[in-house]
């Protein structure tokens, strides 16, 4: 797996098959059957990972974040990016690098 992985906004984030996911009180909860670990995504962890179920780029995220938060744009992209990064470590999503 790739260890040195960068997202840039235009790239293309998509979730990998073989997941267990459940809203538990407004959190949404995940078993990886792959791994065989549990993530709890949180509440806009839920949201993003509603949003990547089909393919979407990273600017795509932050936008549908910006409508439903009251966030700055600059904070809502270093925690995206920081959150899918972490989701690919795990091996739950795919990135589509575009236009490198």
């Amino acid at each position: 797996m790739i260890t040195n992985q960068s997202i840039l906004l235009n790239d293309i984030v998509s979730q990998r098959e073989g997941h267990i996911v459940s809203d538990m009180g407004g959190e949404k909860v995940m078993l990886s059957i792959d791994n065989g670990k549990y993530y709890n995504l949180g509440e806009t962890g839920g949201v993003i990972w509603d949003v990547i179920k089909e393919p979407v780029s990273v600017n795509k995220i932050i936008t549908t974040l910006l409508s439903n938060y009251q966030i700055d744009q600059e904070e809502c992209e270093e925690q995206v990016i920081t959150f899918l990064l972490h989701l690919f470590e795990e091996g739950l999503i795919e990135i589509t690098n575009k236009g490198r």
